[in-house]
């Protein structure tokens, strides 16, 4: 084809002359020049096609010497397509199935060009030909051979080998064609009909057809069928062709009187060549007496023990189901496989034989999988899904692959819709036949093809994101993927990509069932590999918020032992939940335990003390009944002892109340909210008549000659002590949803609800007590320094008697003002999850407060010399009583 730019107002009666006369004049002076002629020709510029015929060999040099005149003449360019400057020597046709054949390309002089080579079959594109798993090829400027390795349907068409040669406007095009056809064998898949035939007597004769289906293609076969221990002679059927299947059928007979013998069916396909390929059947008889399934739907009968297979309708693959030994149907396990994505698998599998570049051939699979994968209804099932993440795997093994554009595009966009919700059931479906579940396919193959696919903008899909950055030297660099943050640094330099996944969390295998994934799977990864350490940097947001007390692990995917694993991450703390530090590239996770961490021993303490508490509150009662008389003179010591009572007795009903509800699942929902809101009014009740104990003492202390009004007092104290606990209680009972469960009460621990700070039905109980302890704090700070102040103004300081008078203080009314429940506040602020620490804050807290009865006993009843006096005395009276009694009595007998 020649363009030559001339003025197109010319008239073309002159202009093709002129042309053709031009044309001749250079071409003819070429050696063994026959016939030149002008086969088409258009307008604008003009455009032409040529046809030249040479009788004798010519040497490719001098074509383009020439041409090169015509076009500086002409001013023009042109485009040359030679055959016969190139030989292409082919095998004699056909080929043998899965033989190996050489074809050469030869020139007739040096074109200081390398050949390409291209195969065509049918109607399909032209392929480029390329060194591959089943292509080799070997170039030089003149001569090239290609080694095809294993000769398939594949391979058969039209082969064109090409050198091309260009020079300023100047193109020539020497090319040589072959068709190599290749002799073809089916893949086989044969059964009888009926699949198991029934004997109702051991007489009959059985009429059994046997049905070897092949997929139809242009190769004529020859087909024929054996058998052994059949009792009647094959008579081969028609084949019959439809849906792209060639069905070739043949009937015989089988026996019903020798148990023994297991007849076979096989049937032999022969091709062009005579190469065979053979497909046999076992034809197994329910003999008479033997068990069998019934027919069931498409099923027919079945011997027992053994399973049937159907071959799937409208798709690829077979549908078995076995007839149990006890003559009942299992469950039809159907591996089924959408057509289309059959052929993407198969596409797949040979992107790298040669027939096109493997880049190329692997950007078409991806865009294709993209468009099946878009209908997540036509591939939901568990077999379309396996060999849809197959796809994935084989692609994955390329290491030659990179992916581009496109090829990018259609990948991410079937990763994504490989994890649509629709598609969860078959995710989910668990066959533990050892093999790697379809998650671990996944995320093996998306990572590796994320490390070869070019990557260079954020792109967010709806079930996947990714996002790169480029690492450079001195400085890290930051991905964020689905709303987690993912910093990456390390001493190399390169691009950092980061994938966020939705659904994976739920399908990745999981056997540790004390955790739970808390969090989207987010893989890291480098386009190449890291030499020197690296650290990443990982913020998940929680699916789930974490409760107090729940321990979290940093995870990574371990691909050698296919569990999550806690190696080389490391969480930050419950102060920042989701932030993991992580030391290797990897699919990053979080999980959470499903129980709060519980202490051990931490159960017996707390049953321990809190028995004991209650049988020294009931001995507190007992005492104060005793000592009341001998101890209360006054209205300041009968205040005190007022406020002791009711400390004691609110104490030993709230301690009751919690060894009632130690257990909690043990006890109905109604009895559990009925307990949380008798502790929650007892224990405040206590802290309030604490707050009456403090401020007598501290008035006591302070107005040391100021009589108290008995009455006053008593009132204010149980309005205090009384009815602002109740309010409390009520108020909050009322103002979370009626006291409901999980606002104002948790089932789980029968007790007051806490969110976090300043959160939860729990700080009506942390306030009020922080409050009246604060005060009570600051009574005793009073009486230390009054103490401390006293030895001075006596004039005979001593300073060891006044330190032991203050660490008696301290001692004496710390349980009694509730001192040593500001460990409480630790226990709720700090999480058993921060470490050692945490948990010595909560076993200091449970041994004060569990014993906190018998340390009520042993500082204010035992500790008060009056009381102990009182006690002491009555004790004396009452065993001089008994003496006396038994010295009269011993009188009275003499």
């Amino acid at each position: 084809m020649i363009v030559w730019q001339t003025n197109t107002q010319r008239n073309f009666r002159i202009v093709i002359p002129e042309l053709f006369h031009e044309m001749k004049k250079v071409y003819s002076t070429l050696r063994g020049f026959d016939v030149l002629k002008i086969t088409k020709y258009s307008f604008g510029s003009i455009v032409a096609d040529l046809e030249m015929t040479i009788s004798k060999n010519m040497s490719p040099h001098d074509l383009i010497q020439k041409s090169e005149i015509l076009i500086a003449s002409l001013t023009a360019s042109l485009n040359l397509e030679t055959t016969g400057v190139v030989d292409l020597t082919m095998p004699h046709n056909p080929v043998k199935y899965g033989s190996q054949q050489q074809l050469v390309c030869t020139s007739q002089e040096d074109l200081s060009t390398m050949p390409v080579w291209w195969q065509k079959k049918d109607n399909e594109k032209a392929y480029s030909i390329t060194n591959g798993t089943e292509a080799d090829m070997t170039l030089t400027t003149r001569t090239s051979r290609l080694t095809l390795k294993n000769m398939s349907a594949f391979w058969e068409g039209q082969y064109t080998c090409e050198f091309h040669q260009k020079k300023g406007s100047l193109y020539i095009n020497h090319s040589a064609s072959a068709v190599m056809d290749v002799a073809l064998l089916p893949n086989i898949f044969i059964t009888t009909v009926p699949e198991f035939p029934r004997c109702r007597t051991m007489e009959d004769l059985l009429e059994v057809r046997g049905k070897c289906l092949i997929r139809e293609d242009n190769e004529t076969y020859t087909v024929t069928w054996r058998s052994q221990d059949m009792l009647a002679k094959i008579i081969p059927l028609k084949a019959d062709y439809s849906s792209g299947e060639a069905v070739y059928a043949a009937e015989t007979g089988v026996g019903c009187n020798s148990p023994q013998q297991r007849p076979k069916l096989t049937c032999t396909f022969h091709n062009i060549l005579n190469q065979t390929r053979d497909a046999s059947f076992d034809i197994n008889i329910i003999y008479v007496g033997e068990s069998f399934c019934e027919a069931e739907g498409d099923w027919g009968e079945a011997k027992a023990g053994f399973t049937a297979v159907l071959q799937c309708k409208d798709t690829d693959g077979l549908r078995q189901r076995k007839c149990s030994d006890n003559s009942t149907w299992e469950q039809e396990e159907a591996d089924c496989v959408n057509k289309n994505v059959s052929m993407l698998l198969r596409s797949a599998q040979v992107v790298d034989i040669g027939r096109g570049s493997l880049n190329e051939n692997a950007e078409e699979v991806f865009n294709r999988l993209g468009n099946v994968t878009n209908n997540s209804m036509a591939i939901n099932t568990v077999s379309n899904v396996k060999a849809t993440v197959d796809v994935l795997g084989v692609l994955s093994q390329q290491q030659r692959l990179r992916l581009n554009g496109s090829g990018v595009d259609g990948f991410l966009e079937s990763s994504s819709n490989l994890m649509e919700k629709s598609l969860e059931k078959t995710w989910t479906e668990k066959k533990d036949d050892g093999n790697l579940s379809l998650a671990e396919t996944y995320i093996s193959s998306v990572e590796k093809l994320i490390e070869a696919a070019n990557i260079t903008t954020n792109n967010t899909l709806k079930n996947i994101e990714v996002a790169t950055c480029n690492k450079e030297q001195g400085s890290g660099c930051t991905n964020t993927a689905f709303g987690v943050t993912v910093d990456f640094d390390s001493s190399d330099n390169g691009s950092v990509a980061t994938a966020g996944f939705k659904q994976l969390e739920n399908y990745l295998p999981h056997r540790d069932e004390k955790y739970g994934v808390n969090s989207i799977v987010v893989m890291t990864t480098t386009q190449k590999k890291h030499s020197g350490s690296v650290v990443v940097k990982i913020k998940f947001p929680l699916l789930r918020p974490r409760p107090r007390n729940v321990e979290i692990k940093c995870v990574s995917w371990e691909y050698a032992t296919r569990q999550w694993s806690p190696r080389g991450c490391e969480w930050m703390g419950p102060h920042d939940d989701g932030h993991c530090v992580c030391s290797h590239l990897s699919s990053f996770a979080i999980l959470m335990a499903r129980d709060p961490i519980v202490l051990p021993g931490m159960a017996e303490i707390t049953i321990v003390g809190l028995s004991i508490s209650v049988m020294s509150l009931v001995i507190n009662l007992v005492i104060e009944l005793i000592v009341w008389r001998a101890v209360v003179k006054t209205n300041t010591r009968y205040l005190r002892h007022v406020a002791q009572v009711n400390i004691s007795l609110c104490l030993l009903v709230a301690d009751c109340c919690f060894l009632a509800s130690f257990k909690p699942h043990e006890i109905p929902e109604i009895w559990c909210k009925a307990l949380v809101m008798l502790k929650h009014f007892c224990y405040l009740s206590m802290f309030f008549w604490m707050l009456c104990l403090s401020s007598t003492l501290l008035h006591q202390t302070v107005f040391l000659f100021h009589n108290m009004s008995k009455k006053i007092y008593i009132r204010f104290y149980i309005s205090l002590g009384y009815a602002c606990p109740l309010l409390i209680v009520l108020i909050t009972f009322l103002t979370n949803s009626g006291g409901a469960e999980g606002v104002y009460f948790s089932k789980e621990t029968c007790w007051l609800v806490y969110s976090g700070l300043f959160r939860g039905s729990i700080h009506t109980f942390i306030i009020p007590v922080g409050t009246i302890i604060i005060v009570n704090v600051f009574s005793m700070v009073v009486v230390i320094m009054k103490l401390l102040d006293h030895p001075k103004n006596a004039g005979s300081p001593d300073d060891r008697s006044a330190a032991k008078s203050v660490m008696r203080t301290v001692i004496l009314l710390t349980p009694i003002f509730g001192v040593t429940w500001i460990f409480g506040f630790g226990v709720t602020i700090v999480d058993l999850s921060s470490g050692i620490a945490a948990s010595l804050v909560n076993y200091v807290f449970i041994l004060l407060n569990s014993f906190q009865g018998l340390f009520i006993l042993l500082t204010t009843f035992l500790g008060d010399n009056l009381t102990r006096e009182a006690l002491l005395k009555h004790l004396k009276k009452r065993a001089s009583v008994g003496d006396s009694s038994m010295t009269l009595d011993t009188t009275l007998k003499k």
